[in-house]
């Protein structure tokens, strides 16, 4: 993997740089990402195993939140694309939560249809954790993942999870791993 600075005049460009691996780019979401991060969490694909997915305005609401969390910690979810590419394909990071009284880092990740089965989640994830392990490294990682969704449950093992616990999540009976 070979990292890139990130765009000098950004704000979190001190804390932050641009991550490249073999087939993606994975960088600081910006307010032009709006639609495609809200087109990639209304649709019903990728809600598939969401009990309350969000709607245009809870997404765009989810993603300002993301934007203030890379203000205020110089660090959060990433855009992912392709190297050269212009279109968003999925959204890869971390941000920091609170789980059983302990702060954690919390790993999300969420591709578009198009991009699925190709090991996107797993490149990014692992591009992640490994800049975690770097630059966040007292901070433990948490994956939360629906049982149903078996897809999202590989990917966090392959990322190297482990099961920590199981309970109700955002509605819906949730795997918490941790690494």
């Amino acid at each position: 993997m070979r990292v890139i600075l990130s765009d000098p005049r950004a704000s979190f460009a001190d804390v932050f740089t641009d991550i490249e691996t073999d087939r993606l780019h994975l960088r600081p979401l910006h307010e032009a990402d709006r639609q495609a991060m809200v087109d990639i969490h209304t649709d019903p694909r990728t809600n598939r195993f969401n009990p309350d997915p969000p709607g245009v305005a809870r997404a765009s609401e989810m993603f300002t939140a993301w934007l203030v969390h890379w203000a205020e910690r110089g660090f959060g979810y990433l855009a992912v694309t392709e190297p050269g590419g212009k279109e968003v394909i999925g959204v890869c990071g971390v941000r920091l939560r609170e789980f059983h009284g302990e702060k954690v880092l919390n790993l999300g990740y969420r591709f578009r249809p198009s991009a699925w089965g190709k090991g996107y989640a797993v490149e990014a994830g692992a591009a992640v954790l490994e800049w975690c392990a770097r630059e966040q490294a007292s901070l433990p990682v948490l994956a939360s993942v629906n049982v149903d969704n078996k897809p999202s449950l590989r990917v966090a093992e392959r990322l190297g999870f482990t099961e920590y616990t199981e309970e109700a999540y955002e509605g819906a009976l949730s795997r918490h791993y941790r690494r």
